[in-house]
């Protein structure tokens, strides 16, 4: 196990695995805020990103513990540390199910007061700090330039490498609606100009609607 060190040189790796807790990946590099049994390197990853060269990139229960502007920078520093043609794979709750299953506005009493506990529980609990809808998360990895985005199913993959390696339990998600967003992001083979407008619109959109009203303030 080693610590990253802030200013150090980047590191080459084919596999990196963010965030992985106790779930270790064998072939992978896995990385953790924590000093955990299997971990490869300690780093804080809205910190410090010191890769290059990744062919793949797996973030499993992960991107909702995160900040949107923490959220956003995490994109970037992915799509920076993957080689043309990497792809980042994001396995993350999704807030049409959280929303469709935790809540319902024609139930009351003491259902009602339950579910309020419930919902509130999927945003706030366990570290949480911002859930995606498939909308937003699609919107956001083209907006800071992966080239393709594709939306999986859970533990399917085109790519080998990516098939079958989340270890998260489901929680009675259905092929409609699954608890569960699974992503794919391609990084093209062309960087993308700093200036594309698809960025800043969503950046204008964020800070408006949602990072405003928290004192945040988004920067380029």
């Amino acid at each position: 196990m080693r610590r990253a060190r802030p200013g150090g040189d980047a590191i080459e790796v084919s596999r990196l695995h963010v965030g992985c807790g106790t779930e270790i990946l064998e072939g992978w590099y896995n990385l953790d805020l924590q000093d955990l049994p299997g971990v490869d390197m300690v780093v804080d990853v809205t910190q410090e990103f010191p890769f290059r060269d990744v062919e793949y990139i797996f973030s499993e229960h992960f991107i909702e513990h995160l900040g949107f502007e923490a959220a956003v920078r995490f994109l970037q520093d992915c799509l920076r540390a993957l080689r043309p043609g990497g792809v980042l794979r994001l396995t993350t709750p999704n807030l049409d199910w959280v929303w469709s299953t935790h809540y319902s506005v024609n139930d009351d009493g003491e259902e009602k007061r339950r579910q309020t506990y419930m919902l509130n529980r999927a945003f706030y609990a366990w570290g949480h700090r911002f859930l995606f809808s498939p909308q937003l998360l699609e919107s956001l990895l083209r907006a800071v330039g992966f080239e393709e985005t594709s939306r999986r199913a859970y533990g399917k993959s085109p790519h080998d490498a990516l098939r079958g390696i989340e270890r998260h339990q489901q929680y009675g998600g259905s092929p409609e609606l699954p608890d569960l967003l699974v992503y794919e992001a391609v990084k093209g083979q062309a960087p993308r100009s700093p200036a594309d407008p698809a960025f800043d619109e969503l950046l204008a959109s964020a800070q408006g609607e949602f990072l405003d009203h928290l004192e945040w303030r988004l920067d380029r």
